[in-house]
């Protein structure tokens, strides 16, 4: 076999070696590391605030909750986590366990009352048939819908729950001195502070401000 031949086929050997080892890695250096998977045994406070923020959404939603109800459930909750943001910013961005055992205690107290401002007798009418009602219905409506989303932070639902609640007395007090009824100024006045209040709505669910 001639020098010349050799050469070729100790090129190509080695290029057989070369190659494989280069894929290696060239995948190795472009497959992502896989995220190690996450347990978390201790109650995560975050999660939680989340889910008692979606059970007054559902309670504003199907009436179970009236403004009144909502206005002062949502204080609380913006509370507590004003309370929360404060401890965190004492311990470098964490809670510590003596926090979290804290934090804890009011969710619990919290979630009882929850429940117990749901199944009290209060209501909120969800199937009104005056145009104010109906009006108040889809304020209440994209309330609901702007909590769950999180569009809406506890203090903005809050606030936004308060209105609903002193136009309602407004309107029940309006009605009672009339009759049931409400009179055509009292009915322009009203449809004005609806007004209000829907843009109050729209422009804290497009602010910079989220759950």
């Amino acid at each position: 076999m001639t020098i010349q031949l050799k050469s070729v086929f100790l090129s190509a050997a080695l290029a057989a070696l070369i190659l494989p080892a280069a894929a290696q890695s060239t995948d190795s250096a472009t497959t992502p590391a896989q995220p190690a998977p996450t347990t978390t045994k201790e109650q995560n406070v975050q999660h939680r605030a989340h889910a008692q923020q979606t059970r007054i959404a559902n309670g504003i939603k199907t009436g179970e909750l009236t403004s009144g109800e909502a206005a002062s459930l949502e204080k609380q909750e913006s509370k507590l986590n004003k309370e929360a943001t404060a401890m965190k910013a004492e311990d470098n961005g964490k809670l510590t366990a003596a926090d979290r055992a804290k934090l804890e205690q009011q969710q619990n107290k919290l979630s009882k009352e929850i429940y117990q401002q749901k199944h009290d007798a209060q209501t909120q009418n969800t199937n009104p048939t005056t145009e104010v009602g109906k009006r108040a219905e889809n304020e209440q409506d994209r309330i609901a819908n702007g909590v769950a989303s999180g569009q809406l932070t506890a203090g903005e639902a809050a606030r936004l729950e308060n209105q609903q609640k002193n136009l309602h007395n407004e309107v029940a007090a309006d009605r009672a001195a009339n009759g049931g009824k409400l009179t055509p100024a009292e009915r322009a006045k009203v449809n004005r502070q609806q007004n209000r209040t829907s843009r109050n709505i729209y422009h804290q669910k497009h602010d910079a401000q989220h759950r």
